[in-house]
């Protein structure tokens, strides 16, 4: 696959460098518990929204335990503008029970232990090894990194557990972190699904995509 191509590569990786080299998590959170349910809770969601209802949310329920044994049907509405908030609910208590009565009220650094708890798949388990501890066990794909991957070649998949072992295996394990939170930024900002700026882009030389706006 020419997306493959070991130099463009690193050109892609430049580029994103030089646009976003202060890429971060939208989410806001001021610990790894934290950013493990706000990640729960973006599912389905935007950062924005998630970031509007945390801002109450982590002073009324300011631990795992709080999140643990609170009042279902009142955490289901506290947490109602996120959307499905039934299922979140019971993702987002039985991970913190499981992290209170099972690993001390802890957040596992480990892929295989975040997957144990309810509501965490490999997409969650990145996003919270990569950005709370800076460990590169993957690549977070969501639907911004989807999408930009494939417009840039990168990927032919549309799976994201393939999408994922695509980018791992054509990119340096040192910027599977950085990666994923530029090319969120970059397909906010920039690179959006109906119409792209492309005129705006600096990836736009080394992009094939054929709905490209220029």
């Amino acid at each position: 696959m020419r997306g493959a191509n070991p130099e463009r590569v690193r050109l892609i990786l430049r580029k994103l460098d030089e646009a976003y080299p202060q890429a971060t998590c939208a989410l806001t959170h001021e610990n790894p518990f934290q950013l493990l349910i706000s990640t729960i809770l973006s599912a389905q969601c935007t950062d924005v929204r998630v970031n509007q209802v945390t801002q109450t949310l982590y002073q009324k329920y300011p631990n795992a335990k709080a999140f643990a044994y609170a009042n279902p049907a009142e955490l289901q509405q506290d947490i109602r503008p996120t959307g499905f908030f039934r299922n979140k609910t019971k993702s987002i208590m039985g991970a913190s029970k499981q992290i209170v009565e099972e690993l001390h009220g802890e957040v596992p650094r480990a892929m295989d232990e975040l997957l144990k708890l309810p509501g965490v798949a490999r997409k969650t388990a990145n996003v919270v090894l990569g950005t709370a501890f800076g460990i590169a066990s993957g690549v977070v794909v969501d639907t911004h990194v989807l999408r930009v991957s494939r417009r840039l070649d990168l990927t032919k998949n549309t799976d994201p557990k393939k999408v994922e072992q695509d980018l791992i295996h054509i990119l340096p394990r040192e910027k599977w972190i950085l990666f994923s939170h530029q090319i969120i930024w970059h397909g906010r900002r920039i690179c959006h699904a109906r119409k792209p700026k492309c005129i705006e882009c600096h990836l736009e030389p080394l992009c094939y995509s054929k709905d490209k706006t220029v």
